[in-house]
């Protein structure tokens, strides 16, 4: 009887191991990218380094890919799986299989900023604009801005890819273009530059569907419990910045390589200013998108902002009451 009760004891234990919390058991490894070192990027960066990825079961490795362009592909391809990207109705349009699951972003934090000299937007006419590249999302907030000040691109207006923040900031001190983006996360350091702050594409009230968790809908089916485990911790880390504002300027700090009190500062204001708590699609943004791409994309005529994303994953959170769970865990200070 001793030897059976010994038994039941270590099969109990071994059983507590094996079937216990997230942080007892095996994680599955699995990689999510992200474009761009803006704030935006920042649940994953902040899910990954505050354990709220195990949390769920997940050993996350993020991955820098160097614009939506070279995101979307990348994601297409299947590797990483997950991306936290802003072109998914673009790229779907081209035949890929993408889906977003969530979404942080339905206007464009894109500031218009000048080399020394221009100091109205009208003197962009005839100028080199840098952007990130040809399908980010800094290329179609450049066309609503030309679209706003009645210019052509190509005919007016150049548009020249020059990859992230840091190289177009280059690009821009060299003089081999006359204006640029930046996000609120570099605006501080091109104001420091000198560069002229001419316009936040935001202020135009343009709704857009922007960054988002996305990825493809053959993911979905063969790993749909690991969509909705990377989505907790995804959602997880908006509660956690919004109510640990030094702790998630450390994880900004390190991701966006940067020490600057200022930076930090005005990177954490917009995240709390544009990040919203419940992450759903914006509809009314994709359509704004398919009537932009309409003329150069006719399969946008006909296509409807409901076949761009899987909301099952939010309503399922929502019915479960993971979204209170987490107001509560998180008081917003």
């Amino acid at each position: 009887m001793k030897l059976v009760a010994t038994l039941s004891i270590v099969s109990a234990l071994i059983g507590a191991f094996t079937t216990g919390p997230a942080g007892a058991q095996t994680l599955k490894k699995i990689r999510i990218g992200y474009p761009s070192l803006s704030f935006r990027q920042s649940n994953v960066w902040v899910a990954k380094e505050m354990g709220l990825f195990n949390k769920y079961g997940l050993e996350v490795e993020p991955i820098f890919l160097r614009g939506g362009q070279i995101a979307t592909q990348a994601l297409a391809g299947g590797d990483p799986p997950i991306v936290n990207i802003g072109t998914v109705v673009q790229a779907n349009l081209t035949g890929y299989n993408l889906v977003l699951i969530a979404a942080v972003e339905n206007q464009y934090d894109q500031i218009v900023f000048a080399r020394p000299g221009i100091t109205t937007l009208e003197q962009l006419k005839g100028k080199n604009f840098g952007i990130s590249g040809f399908g980010a999302a800094t290329h179609y907030a450049a066309l609503i801005l030309l679209k706003h000040l009645k210019l052509e691109p190509i005919k007016d207006v150049a548009l020249i890819p020059g990859g992230p923040d840091a190289e177009r900031f280059a690009a821009l001190t060299a003089g081999k273009i006359d204006a640029t983006f930046f996000t609120s996360s570099t605006a501080t350091p091109a104001r420091r530059a000198g560069f002229v702050e001419l316009l936040q594409i935001a202020d135009l009230g343009v709704e857009v569907q922007g960054n988002g968790f996305a990825t493809s809908r053959a993911y979905v089916q063969s790993n749909r419990d690991t969509v909705k485990s990377g989505l907790k911790g995804f959602v997880e880390a908006i509660y956690f910045i919004y109510a640990n504002k030094k702790e998630a300027q450390k994880v900004f700090s390190k991701y966006m390589r940067t020490n600057d009190p200022a930076v930090l500062e005005d990177s954490y204001q917009g995240y709390i200013k544009m990040i919203p708590k419940k992450p759903y699609p914006t509809l009314k943004g994709i359509q704004f998108m398919l009537d932009m791409l309409a003329e150069k994309m006719p399969q946008a005529k006909t296509a409807k902002p409901e076949q761009f994303v899987d909301l099952s994953f939010l309503q399922e959170l929502e019915k479960e009451g993971f979204f209170d769970d987490m107001a509560k865990r998180y008081p917003s200070k």
